[in-house]
């Protein structure tokens, strides 16, 4: 199971509060372009997510509104062939989100 996803301080994001979805990811890629789902979309519930402490959710909701859909963050990383690395490369983005909208 992978790490947590640290916020900040002690406040970390635990694997089962992640929604995984994968597809076909779009533009170049070779011969695997259409056949393989590397594309990954992560979904992480801010609005109802046990981990976030009140006054940091409250936070977050407000400053990344324009971003969630009934208080959910969703985050689609395509630029790499390896599903693994989008995997990667969305949990980092998520990482940096929550970091920038709860200081």
């Amino acid at each position: 199971m992978p790490d947590p996803i640290h916020v900040r301080g002690s406040v970390s994001i635990p694997e089962s509060e992640l929604g995984w979805r994968f597809s076909r990811s779009s533009g170049p890629g070779g011969q695997h372009v259409n056949t393989s789902a590397t594309a990954a979309e992560l979904s992480f519930d801010v609005a109802n997510s046990p981990s976030l402490p009140e006054p940091l959710k409250a936070r977050a909701l407000d400053r990344l509104s324009h971003r969630l859909v009934r208080g959910v963050l969703t985050i689609r990383a395509e630029e790499y062939r390896s599903q693994q690395r989008n995997r990667d490369a969305a949990r980092t983005r998520l990482a940096t989100l929550l970091a920038d909208a709860t200081a």
